[in-house]
């Protein structure tokens, strides 16, 4: 008994001490990195957010998570399967101001609005020719079509964003192989930034053959998921599963929500609905789902809700309703620190916050930084996650998020820790996924921590992480 008493004060000894050595090395690497954040070059901190290990991306639009290159090779690429498009570079004054253009997809005078061979065919002769084969764009006119699809000019903002980007995509948006593909794209460049889960917002409705006939939504799944099933994606390393989202303002947006409703129910892969669109527009408040969803949860079981809400300027309390629709996790957010109670309720869990720092920034819901209420969440307990939102029409990356609340914020080592950990621990996975990811996440940012402890910057690569426009213009770090 003496023996067995010995050998359990030994093992609580040990223990003990193993905790007090990974709470000193936790420490010392805190300690580290506010020094790193002082004296190193900026492109050495933003490298070293670059290859540090990170969770995953809980707010991910698929179709504007694609950079413009990647939207105009994928266009070409499509004619293996039948798809030839065309987008409009001139206007010759068809039709009178005003007046919309073939299916009301678009105002007639949108430039760069790209439609499929078989669309084409339904429009006038005199707006036909106002058209051009996608794949003869000179070198100049390909840039212009790029840029019109990415925030790149200081004037463009909200409306440029909401009423012409995905009205530009036309019929690419249409196009299940062009978004399978993309997925993979996306794929393959978060896991290259260190990110282990992806959770995109996707649509398995609308989609289209060449001929304009529709896709169904089974059908579509079994696209995506078949190329999803492919060796290069899981070379890739990432898990991933997929939101279904609705327009929440449209006339019809409750049978679309049915709709979604089943389709997530009905597949797998799809975990979660999420309403999305402009909350500036009235016609999409959240209690106009609330019967909807009552009348779909005596139905159906499994489906998840993470919800846009608070991504408006005025104060009301659309977060505090979304979290009466059932959601778990609140999509942007910004909003929220004007409503206290809520506030109050939601520090300390059960819910989570999808902040988009670069997002909120570009579509002037805060005029600067300072403004943002980021910091204020973190750091009283609301749990937080960094999102890319649609990074393709930021022209930005998962890295720059960290890069910006690390500049703009002060982020400790911890905080940073936390944020990845929340983006994982916040997916919808089944328990036993998520928690492999938060030991696969755990084991490879202590190997991080210890390679860059024994040499600091000096461990870090020679080779310059990538950068994209939104890095560039507002930090300048591509001058360097």
């Amino acid at each position: 008994m003496k023996l067995q008493s010995l050998l359990k004060q030994s093992v609580v000894v040990v223990l003990f001490s193993l905790m007090q050595m990974a709470a000193h090395a936790e420490s010392d690497f805190d300690q580290q990195f506010e020094k790193i954040k002082l004296e190193a070059a900026d492109e050495e901190l933003y490298q070293l957010l670059y290859e540090m290990p990170k969770g995953g991306d809980l707010h991910s639009h698929a179709s504007g998570s694609g950079y413009s290159e990647w939207w105009y090779e994928l266009a070409l690429a499509a004619s293996e399967q039948g798809y030839i498009y065309h987008t409009r570079i001139k206007s010759n004054n068809c039709r009178e101001y005003g007046h919309q253009s073939f299916k009301g997809a678009s105002p007639y005078y949108l430039m760069f609005y790209t439609i499929t061979s078989a669309s084409l065919a339904d429009l006038p002769s005199c707006e036909q020719s106002e058209f051009k084969p996608l794949a003869e764009l000179d070198a100049k006119e390909r840039a212009a079509w790029e840029n019109s699809i990415r925030l790149d000019k200081p004037y463009e903002g909200r409306d440029e964003f909401f009423q012409t980007h995905w009205q530009r995509l036309g019929d690419l948006d249409g196009n299940p192989y062009v978004t399978a593909e993309m997925l993979y794209l996306n794929l393959k460049a978060f896991g290259d930034e260190g990110l282990l889960y992806l959770e995109p917002q996707l649509t398995l409705q609308g989609y289209q053959r060449p001929d304009g006939s529709p896709i169904s939504p089974s059908d579509a799944a079994s696209i995506i998921t078949e190329r999803l099933s492919r060796q290069d994606v899981l070379d890739t390393g990432m898990t991933w599963r997929f939101q279904e989202a609705i327009l929440r303002f449209l006339p019809n947006a409750e049978e679309s929500l049915e709709t979604t409703y089943k389709i997530v129910a009905e597949n797998e892969d799809w975990v979660a609905v999420n309403m999305v669109g402009r909350e500036d527009d009235d016609k999409g408040h959240p209690l106009r789902f609330l019967e909807t969803l009552r009348k779909l949860r005596q139905q159906y079981h499994g489906v998840k809700l993470s919800i846009h809400a608070g991504e408006v300027d005025e104060p009301n309390f659309h977060i505090r309703d979304t979290l009466l629709l059932g959601a778990d996790r609140i999509g942007h957010g910004v909003n929220l620190i004007k409503d206290p109670q809520t506030l109050r309720e939601m520090r300390h869990g059960p819910y989570l916050v999808e902040v988009n720092l670069i997002s909120n920034l570009l579509l002037e819901y805060v005029d600067d930084y300072s403004q943002h209420p980021f910091p204020e969440y973190l750091r009283i307990g609301v749990p937080v996650a960094l999102s890319t939102d649609d990074r393709g029409m930021w022209d930005s990356t998962m890295t720059d998020e960290f890069y910006v609340a690390v500049r703009e914020f002060n982020l400790s080592w911890t905080e940073i820790k936390l944020l990845s950990r929340n983006s994982i621990s916040f997916a919808f996975l089944p328990e036993d996924v998520k928690n492999e990811l938060l030991t696969t996440y755990d084991k490879r940012i202590a190997g991080f921590e210890r390679r860059i402890s024994r040499k600091g910057v000096a461990a870090l690569n020679k080779k310059s992480a990538p950068k994209r426009g939104f890095i560039c213009t507002r930090y300048g770090l591509c001058d360097i």
